[in-house]
């Protein structure tokens, strides 16, 4: 049976103690007052020999096995059993469903009410960020099944949906093709990687990320006749008539995604010119989002002691997300503002963890003394990304050449003008050891995307105390948010919002002391 939970001592004022033993007691039920006070504050004993009011099956398991005495309170009986059998749980592991009895010993623990409820914010988010990440990427599990599934398939096994490529980047041609899993019909993408482009060797170690393209299948087979390949040399038309033409066609190796990307980044960029100057809020939001995928796949990369390649637009994918629901679908849709994932898809083999591009390099090349260093810095590229999608010509030659206060000026469209324009100047400092690392960078996108924005500071000096108030006032208000939005008819979230839970499940009031303190200074 349950354990009862410790009764309140404010009310054991009559029957505190156990009535002693005796014949009279038995005879005292004709006041209903003081016979009620007896059967719910106590538990009467039975005398020697005579049958018990409690059959012994019937009995508590945390009652006493004897009688009390006078001094033994029952309530602080039960309480400290229930203490010693009960362990003390983590705020993390509290959930609505939690039985008051160890929801009160968590109360009355050192971290109080306000602790508790801090740490189950935080469990919560974490746990939902992890549930909207499986959404977007899919099951770790499934992803396995289908790895072991696609292991020496070839051509064969796949099922051409477009001759043509459904995307091409700088390093590889990509094509719709159907497998058939679990009696359904998946479009993954089937990578064509161009002439000594390849990076299979390093892609293949990479853990799995939002903003990394993961490989599910690899071969080497001759292009089906089928498929176009723009820009080869010597390409012709396929002629089923004749049988030599396959023979023909080169053998190439074939890399396997569940991701199918639609378009590059440099597309997007050059095709979103109207969208900018009619939308500029909505679009250098989408702006903030895209690098700050970019800045979050580069750290994963960092972690695994490997680099981008060639980090350019040319060879950043985009994937779309799941379709939204109706509900969802507004304003930014029809203009074609959606989020899309950016997939960083083209690696090298970092030999240690320094710069890829070191101080002295970059200062011989800036005076002329040596060709552009490859290659480049992180820093840089991502310097380089936020002109590139601001539509603000510039290249990387003359980024350096400029001193920071001469770099080309971004027009001031919308609010997150001025702060992507201060953080292209703190990527591309001449000098590289004030340059604002990855991860700053990360942080700063976040702080234009979600705050705190430099208003919170006119009436309060900026402090820690003032800074950690307000993550935790926004964290509870983002759990509300969600919340709400289940209970109608917005739908599930999608990128933006884990984007966002990625952000207030991590933030501390120190980093975003430094943050604010880099961006509004």
């Amino acid at each position: 049976d349950p354990l009862p939970p410790p009764l309140p001592k404010k009310q054991l004022q009559r029957a505190e103690s156990l009535p002693e033993q005796g014949p009279s007691q038995h005879h005292r039920g004709n006041n209903p007052k003081t016979w009620a006070s007896s059967i719910l504050y106590s538990i009467p004993p039975h005398e020697e020999g005579a049958p018990s009011s409690i059959p012994p099956w019937d009995r508590p398991s945390w009652g006493p096995k004897k009688p009390l005495t006078k001094s033994q309170s029952l309530g602080e009986s039960v309480a400290w059993s229930s203490l010693q059998k009960v362990p003390l749980p983590s705020p993390a592991e509290v959930t609505f469903g939690t039985a008051d009895r160890e929801l009160g010993q968590l109360l009355e623990s050192p971290a109080g009410v306000c602790g508790v409820v801090l740490g189950c914010q935080a469990a919560a988010l974490a746990r939902l960020s992890a549930r909207i990440q499986e959404e977007l990427v899919g099951p770790e599990e499934q992803q396995q099944l289908l790895e072991a599934e696609l292991a020496g398939k070839s051509w064969a096994a796949l099922s051409l949906l477009d001759r043509e490529p459904c995307c091409e980047s700088r390093d590889a041609w990509y094509f719709r093709v159907g497998f058939a899993f679990e009696q359904t019909q998946l479009v993954v993408a089937a990578k064509v990687p161009k002439p000594c482009c390849t990076s299979l060797g390093v892609q293949s170690s990479l853990g799995a990320h939002c903003s990394i393209q993961h490989l599910i299948g690899r071969f080497t087979d001759r292009l089906p006749q089928e498929l176009v390949l723009p820009g080869s040399p010597g390409e012709q038309p396929p002629s089923r008539e004749d049988p030599a033409h396959l023979a023909t066609r080169p053998v190439l190796q074939v890399l396997i995604s569940p991701e199918v990307p639609y378009q590059t980044l440099a597309g997007f960029v050059k095709g979103s010119h109207g969208l900018h100057r009619t939308s500029p809020g909505h679009y250098e939001r989408l702006a903030c989002l895209l690098l700050l995928q970019v800045c979050m796949g580069l750290e994963h990369l960092r972690v695994q002691n490997v680099g981008q390649g060639d980090l350019c637009p040319e060879n950043l994918l985009l994937v779309q997300c799941p379709c939204p629901p109706r509900s969802q679908q507004g304003k930014e849709a029809s203009l074609g503002l959606s989020l899309p994932r950016l997939l960083i898809s083209s690696f090298f083999k970092v030999k240690d963890k320094r710069r890829t591009c070191s101080t002295s390099q970059e200062q011989d090349w800036t005076k002329g003394l040596a060709v552009p260093p490859s290659p480049v810095a992180d820093e840089l590229n991502v310097g380089m990304l936020i002109y590139q999608i601001l539509h603000v010509d510039i290249s990387l030659e003359n980024a350096l050449g400029f001193r920071s206060n001469r770099l080309p000026e971004i027009p001031s469209r919308s609010i997150y003008s001025t702060g992507l324009k201060h953080l292209a100047m703190l990527l591309l400092h001449r000098d590289p050891c004030k340059r604002v690392s990855i991860e700053q960078a990360r942080s700063i996108l976040q702080v234009l995307l979600w705050g705190p924005r430099q208003e919170l500071f006119a009436r309060s000096k900026k402090t820690l105390p003032l800074l950690r108030s307000w993550v935790e006032v926004k964290r509870a208000l983002l759990l509300l948010k969600f919340a709400e939005n289940s209970a109608g008819t917005v739908g599930s979230p999608g990128l933006e919002e884990w984007l966002c839970c990625q952000y207030f499940k991590e933030v501390t009031e120190h980093t975003l002391y430094q943050v604010t303190q880099a961006l509004y200074t």
